[in-house]
């Protein structure tokens, strides 16, 4: 049974105080963006084309990383400043500074691995300290209230450890899986502004109910903190691309969108579901490279053009009508995370299920999980 989707406690128009989080990190990450852009190319740091994975005609500048951490750091410490000097300002800046030292780590991280190509563990060693900054500052999954909503008792020494466990496989899974989608001009950060602004509208429908004074406010400013870097970023990055956001970039994408989806954890399994659908696309991508290297025995971790942008690349498709299409499938599966949001969780859930189903049988029927032609270039990539 439906229930109000605006509820009685606030207007939708909760967020809007919170608009120049939006608008100075749009504006400290266009020109950031650029500027390193010239700075990229005046020390030669770009990416050289391969002729396998990298296709790309020309070496083309990186560091766009670091442009959306810019904007993405401005909107938060413009966030900062809309909190009273009360209790829970101090706990909104713990986790809003939490956010950020977890973002600017894994970015340092990934631009790491863009100038000196670093091992995947050391990558991974990574993305676990970041993980463990959000656990140190308290966002985890509130595993008791989530079990006693499903009906089950969660043992007091399981919560902690499960909570660990869970914060970590986030971090680790939305990193990697949007650093795996960052293959073509536009992709990776015109799918992440369109998955984060599909948790802002389940953020707003969230606060209407009035559910948390802290939390509601700290998914609104990452929210918008993440959506104005993006979108400062993106008119650098479409095709065709004057620079590159690499793994500096994907990785903290990753993990900011990560951060939002524990933070949706907070009381209702509902939210959580909503907001794992909302990040389908990525999750369904990973999942295809996955099975498809599995089925076809091949390396678990050594890139290939398989991914399902790239096979529509090899299709015959054009690159700006895939990324187009990619845009067009990550709004589907936000717009279907947000009908599930006012569902009853039985109905939510035969949702969830019906969506994997047919997402897994339209990969299968399409040839999705074949490896052939350069969608099985693993020997050229090791030579």
């Amino acid at each position: 049974m439906l229930t109000d989707i605006v509820g009685p406690y606030k207007e939708i128009s909760w967020i809007l105080p919170f608009w120049p989080v939006l608008l100075i990190s749009f504006v400290a990450a266009l020109p950031g963006t650029w500027l390193c852009k010239k700075i990229a190319l005046k020390f030669g740091v770009v990416d050289k084309p391969d002729g396998t994975v990298k296709t790309h005609a020309h070496p083309i500048a990186y560091l766009g990383g670091l442009g959306i951490l810019l904007g993405f750091t401005a909107g938060i410490l413009t966030g900062i400043t809309f909190f009273e000097p009360t209790e829970i300002f101090k706990l909104s800046m713990k986790l809003l500074i939490g956010i950020l030292a977890g973002a600017s780590v894994t970015c340092f991280v990934g631009l790491i691995d863009d100038l000196f190509n670093i091992q995947p563990f050391q990558k991974i060693f990574g993305q676990m300290l970041a993980a463990i900054i959000l656990i140190a500052v308290g966002i985890r999954p509130n595993l008791e209230i989530i079990f006693t909503q499903l009906g089950l008792t969660l043992p007091p020494i399981l919560d902690p450890i499960l909570g660990v466990l869970i914060v970590i496989i986030f971090v680790l899974g939305a990193t990697n899986s949007l650093n795996l989608i960052d293959g073509l001009d536009g992709l990776c950060a015109g799918v992440t502004a369109i998955i984060t602004i599909g948790m802002l509208i389940l953020t707003i429908h969230i606060g209407t109910w009035n559910q948390s004074s802290v939390y509601d406010p700290i998914r609104a400013i990452v929210g918008l903190a993440l959506v104005g870097g993006t979108l400062g970023f993106l008119p650098f990055n479409k095709a065709p691309a004057k620079i590159f956001m690499g793994d500096a970039g994907s990785m903290l994408l990753g993990f900011v969108v990560a951060a939002m989806m524990i933070l949706f954890t907070e009381r209702q399994p509902l939210w959580w579901m909503a907001s794992l659908m909302i990040f389908g696309l990525p999750i369904l991508d990973t999942a295809v490279a996955l099975a498809r290297r599995l089925l076809n025995k091949r390396p678990l971790f050594v890139s290939d053009r398989g991914h399902i942008y790239d096979q529509m690349i090899d299709r015959g498709i054009p690159l700006k009508k895939t990324v187009g299409i990619c845009y067009i499938l990550a709004g589907m599966y936000a717009v279907i995370g947000l009908i599930m949001c006012p569902l009853r969780h039985r109905y939510a859930a035969v949702i969830l299920a019906v969506t994997v189903t047919i997402s897994a049988v339209v990969i299968w029927k399409k040839g999705f999980l074949k490896m052939e032609g350069l969608r099985g270039a693993v020997k050229k990539l090791k030579s």
